[in-house]
């Protein structure tokens, strides 16, 4: 019963990820329809329901645009998870500022990149200016589209590929 369902809006907007049994009440109380089941079906004594991988809400909610948390796990994501002075993949990355806080850099998105801990001993406290290292991709917020989002959801359910893509 703890098997993701992907919620989406009148609209056929994607809006978040729920657990089959709250899919299940949103349905049976008449908050929602099944798009896709791909699943079976849940049997009880009277009937038998559909178990939902996809479920769309009966009334628009309406929402501001999303914006993606500023953390560090974040920046990884942005980054591919490797280092963005070097290239390397490591499982230690730190995040490195471009232009370093005592020179007046701040903690935001296009200041903040991952490297390697060999790259950010190297640059240290300097701006890049003052080294010779160049960053592969400028850093920008990223945009916080469905796909990136709940893409990590994808490996298992391939049938909401359909219904992340436009968004």
């Amino acid at each position: 019963m703890n098997e993701p369902v992907l919620v989406l809006n009148l609209n056929f907007e994607p809006l978040g990820v729920c657990s089959l049994k709250r899919a299940m009440g949103m349905i049976v109380l008449g908050k929602a329809e099944v798009l896709k089941n791909g699943r079976g079906y849940i049997r009880t004594p009277s009937r038998a329901l559909p178990r939902p991988s996809v479920i769309r809400l009966g009334h628009l909610i309406r929402r501001p645009r999303l914006r993606v948390r500023l953390v560090k796990k974040e920046i990884f994501r942005r980054d591919g998870y490797r280092c963005q002075y070097c290239g390397r993949y490591t499982p230690r990355l730190t995040v490195d500022h471009v232009v370093p806080r005592r020179l007046g850099g701040q903690r935001r998105w296009d200041n903040l990149v991952s490297a390697c801990p060999i790259c950010n001993r190297k640059k240290g406290g300097k701006n890049l200016e003052a080294t010779s290292m160049r960053l592969i991709r400028p850093p920008r917020e990223p945009v916080p589209t469905a796909l990136y989002r709940l893409g990590q959801y994808l490996q298992e359910n391939k049938d909401w590929r359909p219904f992340l893509k436009g968004w």
